[in-house]
């Protein structure tokens, strides 16, 4: 065993290539997207869709985003039609285009009978939960896939708790930056999104390992559980997860190359879209324009002229309605509720001076982290622009 995991850490080692942010100034800057799975390897599948085709319609209108509005951008895929691409080789791209930036995209699945929500996105590490585990191993698995993986992966067993020993031993240099953008991510699929943050977590993914760049691995929600499946399918959320996605990436890219004084578009964090679902087709569907979701209903201008908006702050969702005793709720006040579909959204204050909730957004964000304001008239969610041209 012993003998193995030095084996596995000289694999390792060959494959670290620096590349400092300081040399961002001289080179552009590269992000390569990883629709995870494609051809042989459907990935998880649900009643309605493969894993395989809701990772390629996201990552391609998330591309589509980040062409449009950061142009400077170079943009890679792994891969952009449904064909298979070995584990190793998605990383190798990355390197050898030199890139800045590492992002897989993937939906998960937990044992049938369970209902799991939300998103989540992986930094390279050991896992300290085992469920954590249980994704890196079904992710690594894909592995099997190619011939003669034993030995092109110096023996790795994604089945085996073993093999993960190797992750102990690792120091990835990219960690702060990873985790960072990780957490940008995170907070815009609550945010913009209204999605269940799952939060960022470590584990032991090959495909991070390989990388010689920051890298995260994000999963998009849960195929198994079938409202997810029919979110994770339809148009409006593979919308709304692109832009999400986008809007994490402007906000790290922002952060790394202010130097150079890069300005970047991010779309406000009250979008929602109440569009019904509409499963896109299975196959090799027409990627759908990746554009903001629009908010869910837009006052006529000549309706309610005397009246005025009301602003709160939603502070997080849940699938299902929560109990007043919930430890969410505790100290929340004027904590309340709207529904956006099957989805319950909580929001705490109530007033129509915007300045006073936002006041209050600040407060609660130290313990809602991603929390917003949204607005209302007559009881119909509005879009925040539009109630604050009204209040004035």
């Amino acid at each position: 065993m012993l003998k193995k995991i030095v084996i596995l850490l000289s694999f390792c080692l060959t494959l670290v290539v620096a590349l400092p942010f300081s040399a961002l100034a001289e080179k552009q800057f590269t992000l390569v997207i990883d629709p995870g799975h494609g051809g042989k390897d459907a990935g998880a599948v649900g009643k309605k869709a493969k894993e395989k085709t809701i990772n390629l319609n996201v990552a391609l209108a998330f591309g589509k985003l980040v062409k449009e509005k950061c142009p400077e951008v170079k943009v890679i895929y792994t891969r952009t039609t449904d064909k298979f691409v070995a584990l190793k080789e998605r990383a190798a791209i990355a390197n050898r285009n030199n890139a800045d930036l590492f992002i897989s995209i993937h939906t998960n699945a937990v044992p049938r009978g369970k209902k799991v929500y939300g998103t989540e996105t992986f930094t390279l590490g050991t896992a300290r939960a085992e469920e954590n585990l249980e994704v890196a191993k079904r992710e690594n698995s894909v592995i099997t896939y190619e011939e003669d993986y034993a030995e092109t992966y110096a023996g790795f067993d994604p089945n085996s708790p073993e093999s993960y020993i190797i992750f102990e031993f690792m120091q990835d240099r990219y960690m702060e930056q990873s985790v960072d953008l990780a957490r940008c991510i995170q907070e815009q699929y609550t945010s913009y999104a209204g999605r269940q943050n799952k939060g960022v977590k470590q584990a032991g993914f090959l495909v991070l390992r390989e990388t010689s760049m920051p890298s995260v691995l994000t999963e998009l929600g849960f195929i198994s559980t079938p409202a997810e499946e029919n979110y994770l399918n339809s148009e409006r959320g593979q919308r709304q997860l692109a832009q999400s996605l986008y809007n994490g990436f402007a906000t790290y890219y922002k952060k790394v190359t202010k130097h150079l004084g890069t300005k970047v578009a991010i779309a406000e964090k009250t979008e929602v879209d109440n569009t019904p679902a509409v499963d896109l087709q299975p196959a090799q569907a027409p990627v759908q324009e990746a554009t903001p979701p629009a908010e869910s209903v837009a006052p006529k201008k000549q309706v309610a002229t005397n009246a005025k908006p009301v602003y709160k702050v939603q502070i997080f969702t849940s699938p299902t309605k929560v109990k007043s005793s919930d430890k969410r709720l505790k100290n929340v006040k004027k904590a309340d509720f709207y529904k956006d579909g099957k989805t319950y959204k909580y929001t705490s204050g109530s007033s129509t001076n915007y300045n006073e909730i936002n006041n209050l957004r600040r407060q609660l964000s130290k313990r809602f982290k991603g929390c917003f304001v949204v607005a209302f008239l007559n009881g119909e969610r509005i879009d925040l622009n539009e109630a604050r041209r009204l209040s004035k």
